[in-house]
């Protein structure tokens, strides 16, 4: 299928979604990612999905990088909450915690059902100091990145908590 801003889509019986081919971003520092499309087909407004993909295929790298304080306090929630072992990272400053995170190599695009029912994009990554629940990285309309912490299906901490009040909170200390 052919997809506004993507071309050529193929469906991936697996994920049950559509793929496009890999597309280096400058969002995630010219590193090459596929996009799926979760709810694609069935969607009333298709316009809100090409829109949000425009946006992510020309965010810049600075979106991503103001994240840092909040994917940092992740770190530090993680760490205050285990005993460390000896391989456990130790991350100094906020500017540093990128040393230690694998982005993900796929991008969920799907339409959130609760509250705005807007368009999300969410990265699954791999991080050294939690390799269990990796990182979560959320893109809102695919320019500005809502919330960040482990990997649990939610776009946002107002969905993942049932809390309305953490609706533009972009990471929850614990």
């Amino acid at each position: 299928m052919e997809i506004p801003g993507l071309g050529e889509c193929q469906f991936d019986e697996i994920y049950e979604c559509y793929r496009s081919r890999e597309i280096s971003l400058p969002v995630l520092n010219n590193a090459a990612c596929s996009i799926l499309l979760e709810g694609y087909d069935e969607d009333p407004d298709k316009e809100e999905f090409h829109k949000a993909i425009d946006n992510f295929l020309v965010s810049p790298v600075s979106v991503l990088r103001a994240a840092e304080p909040h994917i940092y306090n992740y770190y530090l929630d993680v760490k205050e909450s285990i005993v460390p072992e000896d391989d456990f990272p130790l991350i100094e400053t906020p500017n540093d915690i990128w040393q230690f995170i694998q982005l993900g190599t796929d991008a969920i695009v799907g339409r959130r059902p609760y509250g705005d029912n807007g368009i999300y994009v969410s990265l699954e990554c791999n991080c050294d100091w939690e390799p269990e629940h990796g990182l979560m990285i959320v893109f809102k309309n695919g320019e500005t990145v809502n919330k960040v912490g482990p990997f649990d299906g939610h776009v946002t901490n107002s969905d993942a908590f049932a809390d309305k009040t953490l609706e533009n909170v972009v990471y929850r200390r614990a």
